[in-house]
């Protein structure tokens, strides 16, 4: 695991040269979570390809500026975040607190639901919880939903969310703590009809 960031540290190194392949690596490393990430923030496949190759773009111009206090991840997080807010923002939409949707289109990146073989009845019960938790999702604020989001479902440590969002620890464990709380007392009644 502390391979990575040696990795990417070496590649920015590279880039910072003027090595354009070292980029495309770094590129095809975080494309997918990036992608993932913008699809919580954006409805529309097209415009999540648009912002994220955005975001990539200011990354790539703003290499020189990468100090390394944070890892390439977590700084390359944020200005796809900060990218994502600006789209919408520039498209007179709502703020995020509003109009985020967690589950996007159907290109959006489902690995993390559990694979098998069960009934139909079992997996009916599992996408009806999927729903039920994108439902809830998409009312929390914008804070609880990207603290919660980059922890579940991108698996970023609670230091790395706390580079990300820019704030301490301790209010990155107390907005995922109310995250979690809401998105449980939705799921529980479903959880009892299901056992």
């Amino acid at each position: 695991m502390a391979q990575a960031p040696e990795t990417d540290k070496l590649l920015v190194e590279r880039v910072c040269k003027g090595d354009k392949r070292a980029f495309d690596l770094l590129v095809i490393k975080y494309q997918y979570k990036i992608l993932g990430l913008v699809s919580s923030y954006i409805h529309d496949f097209q415009e999540v390809q648009d912002v994220t190759q955005e975001a990539f773009i200011k990354a790539y111009k703003a290499m020189g500026k990468f100090r390394g206090d944070s890892s390439f991840y977590t700084w390359l997080y944020r200005i796809a975040i900060n990218t994502a807010k600006n789209h919408l923002v520039s498209r007179g939409r709502r703020p995020p607190s509003t109009d985020v949707d967690i589950h996007g289109d159907e290109s959006h990146d489902h690995s993390y639901m559990l694979k098998d073989s069960e009934t139909p009845e079992r997996n009916l019960q599992k996408t009806q919880m999927e729903e039920a938790i994108f439902r809830v999702m998409r009312t929390l604020p914008d804070e609880l939903r990207t603290a919660v989001t980059l922890r579940e479902f991108d698996g970023l440590s609670y230091d790395q969310i706390a580079q990300v969002m820019d704030c301490p620890i301790g209010t990155v464990r107390s907005r995922i703590f109310r995250a979690r709380e809401t998105i449980d007392k939705v799921i529980r009644p479903l959880l009892s009809r299901a056992g």
